[in-house]
């Protein structure tokens, strides 16, 4: 797969572990290239480069201007050929894209924005062919908490721990933030088996810039970040959530 590192101890160790998927499934099924839904993949921050190596993407997005971004990013990339752009939500993935159509689902940034991430999971059920895999990014209500806290926002805070959806407040722009406990049962509830749980951004969320300004500090943040993310227990105080699961 394409190098990814240059996108920074943020991006790259969910490029890592979709890569990681992508390599597992292309051996399993003898294939050169994987047929992908990119559920709100927007502007093709993940098709794109995924298309240049040699998956067949399908982006479903609600924004007919990400959908336009990402035409244009294909278009420049040379391609165009390789990634299908199509108007709509996970809730509506079996008629839009065709029931058991994907080898993998990416659905990253999704299950906190949407009305009901029921309606979204079965929607993205519909879709997976038999073994294939679901890549799901989420973001996490602990780390919330500790940002708010350390940046002295304590009420906001407070809010974020206690209320139901993990909300610091009416103007919060997410509409809920999951604990791991919490999204393991919405999958299981939807018909999916976990197979790996990553905690993503555990530290880097919290570091000010400024200390890692020289790439040997980038480099220090990321090995950190790899070896705590090993370690289940720092899981929980990761900002995001990174969950491949399965259709049982």
């Amino acid at each position: 797969m394409t190098d990814h590192s240059h996108r920074g101890v943020r991006g790259s160790a969910v490029w890592d572990q979709v890569g990681s998927i992508l390599a597992g499934r292309t051996a399993a099924l003898g294939k050169t290239g994987l047929d992908v839904i990119d559920v709100g993949g927007g502007s093709g921050i993940f098709a794109v480069p995924l298309a240049a190596d040699g998956h067949r993407v399908t982006v479903v997005d609600p924004s007919p201007n990400a959908l336009a971004t990402l035409r244009q990013r294909a278009s420049e990339a040379g391609v165009t050929d390789m990634i299908s752009a199509v108007q709509g939500d996970a809730a509506g993935l079996g008629s839009l894209v065709g029931k058991e159509s994907a080898d993998l689902v990416l659905c990253h940034g999704v299950l906190e924005v949407v009305d009901e991430p029921s309606s979204a999971l079965n929607g993205i059920a519909s879709c997976l062919r038999a073994d294939a895999l679901v890549s799901i990014v989420t973001a996490q209500r602990n780390a919330a908490v500790m940002g708010k806290a350390v940046a002295g926002h304590l009420l906001e805070a407070r809010r974020l721990l206690e209320d139901p959806d993990g909300r610091w407040g009416a103007s919060d722009p997410l509409p809920r933030r999951f604990r791991e406990p919490e999204l393991r049962s919405v999958l299981a509830d939807a018909g999916f088996e976990v197979e790996e749980v990553h905690g993503v951004r555990i530290f880097t969320d919290l570091v000010p810039g400024p200390l890692v300004d020289e790439p040997a500090d980038v480099r220090a943040l990321a090995a950190l970040e790899a070896a705590a993310e090993a370690v289940p227990e720092m899981r929980a105080l990761a900002a995001v959530l990174h969950v491949i699961a399965s259709r049982r």
